[in-house]
């Protein structure tokens, strides 16, 4: 049965995907007459479409079936090397599935800037829409929107209902400390990445279980914001704090090299007397002095896993929820 809510306000494509049981791209391909959907679906979707008095919004279905071979893509226009990275990854893949890309930058992570962002590209006539969201609150601006095209989200959770893909950060991330653990190494410090991060939450989250997991004690990390001059403030803390340590696991690799840079200055060299381990493997890290081990993150994979997942999605081969590039 529909919710009282339901049927006191225009009920959306998603509130029918809820009802009926399915997902939201069933529902689409139900209302447009795909020959390739079972019957007994079609007719619990066609009892949910009536018992909510559904009125498909015809100019997005319009619009979706125009096949225009142009993918929308919303980001925060972030510096960082991962987003910017996994940018250029995906337009490389769309460029080889003869797709174009049109790109609107949010002026923040506000749910209304990400929708702002989201109609401007819908009004360009796109087929599907992909967001990669950098922080959590964004996830906010899609959740239980009818955009009348399917919307792909790149983000590291791979537990939204909206279609999403990732490279997994928190495998990354258990891995590296692993391999601190692993040298022997006790006494690890983070140096995290912003607090509404979803990445660095999901470090932060493998840090503390791969710590745990050894039986060891992590302290607080120290909170960064993915710049060289953040990893060299909190490098300098560390090495002036009575806190013991021997090694620091940095999210990213920009912090990592402000961290040596402090690590230096203090008389504290790495390797000898300190570890350190970032997480990307940015081409610049190889020119560290020392060199910097990293932790590779492969962007080429993750546009390639993202425009797969469009185009399935665009065909509703691809099932609702969250799954992780290799």
């Amino acid at each position: 049965m529909g919710t009282a809510e339901q049927r006191t306000r225009n009920a959306t494509l998603f509130d029918v995907a809820r009802l009926a049981g399915v997902s939201h791209q069933t529902v689409s391909r139900v209302l447009n007459s795909h020959p390739n959907v079972r019957e007994a679906t079609r007719e619990r979707v066609l009892a949910a479409v009536k018992q909510l008095r559904y009125r498909p919004n015809v100019a997005a279905r319009v619009m979706a079936n125009r096949q225009s071979r142009t993918i929308g893509l919303v980001t925060t226009g972030s510096p960082d090397y991962g987003p910017s990275s996994t940018v250029l990854g995906f337009t490389s893949a769309a460029r080889q599935a003869r797709y174009s890309v049109t790109i609107s930058t949010a002026a923040d992570a506000e749910p209304e800037s990400l929708r702002a962002s989201v109609d401007l590209l819908l009004g360009q006539q796109v087929e599907a829409v992909v967001v990669v969201a950098s922080r959590t609150r964004m996830l906010i601006g899609l959740d239980g929107n009818d955009f009348g095209v399917p919307v792909i989200v790149v983000e590291p959770t791979a537990q939204t209902s909206i279609p999403s893909v990732s490279i997994d950060q928190y495998a990354g991330a258990v891995l590296a400390v692993g391999h601190l653990i692993g040298l022997g190494h006790r006494d690890i410090v983070h140096i995290s990445g912003p607090g509404d991060s979803m990445d660095a939450t999901e470090r932060v989250r493998a840090w503390r279980d791969t710590m745990a997991e050894h039986g060891l004690v992590a302290r607080p990390p120290l909170e960064g914001d993915w710049t060289p001059a953040s990893g060299y403030r909190l490098g300098t803390q560390v090495a002036e704090s009575r806190s013991p340590f021997t090694a620091v696991f940095s999210a990213n690799d920009q912090m990592a090299l402000g961290c040596l840079h402090a690590l230096r200055q203090h008389a504290l060299p790495v390797p000898a007397d300190v570890s350190l381990i970032g997480l990307d493997d940015i081409p610049a890290a190889e020119h560290f002095q020392p060199p910097l081990t990293a932790m590779r993150q492969d962007f080429t994979l993750l546009g390639e896993g993202i425009m797969a997942l469009v185009l399935n999605t665009l065909t509703d081969q691809s099932p609702v929820g969250g799954r992780h590039v290799p």
